[in-house]
């Protein structure tokens, strides 16, 4: 069934292209396959949990390597592949989700030798890129639709994905989404979702940076049908010139949500943000407001989104509570540059602080800080903590982690 939807999709592939121009010749073939690049991205971390109710801390080594290879254009076609091979080192001492060592907590990465992507790109139609295969996907802040990039193998998609930007200021996106590719790796029974999904943006920044952009991301998962959900949303950002290095700028979003294909509940759900984020030259400032309703059943879901970004980084609320949530948050960032040894240091503080959305409940708080240090143009050292005070039944839980990344 994969098979012959990349089939189709190859087929509306071609008759564009065909549309679009006359034959293509071959002489510079050699040319374009040799003048791309290498993909070469390389991780170690060191993550260390301590969760109440689990009888053991974990402390995972593990290593990611995202190996590939980008052709140069060949008549408007370029080629994409790559894989990761994620591995760990000394004992298992945490839980990867597949390993069966439940009385350690959760380290979501297993180890895994697989195709990250494989994808082939047309740009050769006016203002168009058209994309076919396992492909990266992340689309406006990754609230709803990201790659998860923070775990060590990262989520992609195998779809079909055209967009256009023939009027300026303005963007549309359209993705036939076939399967999920999840951080959990292929040997995961909640390794993939399958199904028929459609995804749909559309962005306008065409008035003094303001941005306005409007979504609709049909999901429809065959082995996730309490995630199958019709989603309709929209979101303004404004940004205020303060003064020569200052800016504000303020952020709403609305979403609706309900059930969608083999969804077997009744879904009808809102999601809400409200926030402002002051900067004046190093210093940045944020405080932010997000809701996410819940019916007593269900929880509004974001189930492809980079989760890990959003409500704290130790992960709590990867799934949002049947009673909803709301997360008042406060973050502060100071950038630091021209350090001996270093080109750049960007430290970072968030508290959040969870309820229940609906009754009202403490859920908890969270005090998160970030050290991330960009030693060259290619190396990066990052030092980041997640302190969770639970309530309500959430276990409390301290997470530390030790990244080096390489990247060329």
């Amino acid at each position: 069934m994969v098979l012959k939807r990349m089939e189709i999709g190859l087929g509306v592939l071609a008759a564009m292209i065909a549309a679009a121009g006359p034959a293509l010749a071959a002489e510079d073939f050699g040319e374009a396959l040799l003048g791309g690049k290498p993909i070469i991205d390389l991780r170690i971390r060191y993550e260390h949990v301590e969760q109440d109710g689990v009888a053991n801390n974990a402390d995972a080594y593990t290593g990611r390597a995202r190996l590939g290879y980008a052709t140069g254009s060949f008549h408007g076609f370029t080629v994409l592949t790559d894989f990761d091979l994620v591995g760990h080192a000394g004992s298992e001492d945490y839980n990867d989700t597949i390993n069966g060592r439940t009385s350690y907590p959760v380290v979501a990465d297993p180890d895994t030798a697989e195709l990250n992507r494989l994808q082939i790109a047309y740009d050769g139609l006016p203002d168009t890129i058209v994309t076919l295969g396992r492909q990266r996907i992340i689309l406006g802040n990754a609230r709803f639709v990201g790659n998860v990039g923070w775990r060590q193998n990262e989520q992609t998609f195998d779809a079909l994905r055209v967009v256009n930007s023939s009027i300026d200021g303005l963007t549309l996106g359209y993705t036939y989404l076939n399967r999920v590719n999840r951080v959990f790796g292929e040997d995961s029974v909640a390794g993939r979702f399958r199904g028929d999904s459609h995804l749909v943006n559309i962005d306008y920044t065409g008035v003094g940076g303001v941005t306005l952009g409007g979504y609709a991301y049909l999901l429809d998962l065959n082995e996730a049908p309490q995630f199958s959900t019709e989603t309709y949303g929209a979101r303004l950002s404004v940004p205020l010139k303060l003064a020569e290095k200052t800016k504000l700028v303020l952020t709403g979003e609305y979403a609706n949500q309900t059930d969608y294909e083999g969804n077997p509940a009744s879904v009808d759900l809102d999601y809400m943000l409200a926030e402002a984020a002051f900067s004046h030259d190093a210093f940045g400032f944020t405080v932010g407001y997000e809701v996410l309703e819940g019916d007593g059943t269900t929880g509004f879901s974001t189930a492809l989104a980079t989760l890990h970004a959003f409500n704290g980084w130790a992960d709590v609320f990867l799934t949002t509570p049947a009673a909803g949530l709301e997360d008042l948050y406060l973050g502060a960032t100071y950038a630091l540059n021209n350090i001996p040894a270093i080109e750049k240091l960007v430290l970072g503080v968030t508290w959040h602080d969870f309820s229940a959305e609906r009754g009202g409940a403490g859920f908890g708080d969270e005090l998160d800080a970030v050290a991330n240090f960009v030693l060259s143009k290619n190396l990066s050292l990052n030092l980041k903590f997640a302190s969770f005070n639970g309530g309500s039944g959430f276990a409390s839980r301290d997470k530390t982690w030790l990244s080096l990344t390489y990247a060329y």
